[in-house]
């Protein structure tokens, strides 16, 4: 596998979660009233939701795993590779759930939630990264 574009994607991550930390209000009120850090925590949610997904991609096209028929079992197939844990997968695929009501308004963005994500959640994709960062270092 080409770990500089894994690399790349990585540092893209990176990116998003520091920009959504960056940006993460006080309080879901203000995030509620605010379209401009919606928009900015939106997207950046989404494109680190979208980077994990392209990531698991490159990795699973290099395995002998079988193509992954949604974005959710991307993150089963890290799991059966020994990539990530299960616990790992599973809020990999909540967060695949939330990018795709976000890009594709599928029902109204609940902006507690969104908090409850930015606040409580973002660990999830740093794990996500570590869990891929040793495996290039076991594999290297």
């Amino acid at each position: 596998m080409d770990e500089r574009i894994i690399h790349a994607k990585l540092e893209s991550l990176r990116l998003c979660l520091s920009r959504i930390r960056d940006k993460t209000p006080a309080s879901v009120g203000i995030l509620s009233n605010d379209i401009d850090l919606q928009d900015i925590i939106s997207v950046n949610l989404e494109r680190a939701v979208q980077v994990c997904v392209d990531i698991a991609a490159h990795i699973i096209s290099e395995s002998d795993e079988g193509t992954p028929a949604s974005m959710g079992e991307s993150f089963d197939s890290l799991h059966s590779l020994g990539i990530i844990s299960q616990d790992l997968s599973l809020r990999m695929k909540k967060a695949v759930g939330f990018r795709n009501i976000s890009v594709h308004a599928y029902q109204a963005i609940d902006w507690e939630i969104v908090y409850a994500i930015i606040t409580t959640r973002l660990d999830d994709f740093t794990s996500f990264a570590t869990s891929v960062t040793d495996t290039l270092d076991e594999s290297g």
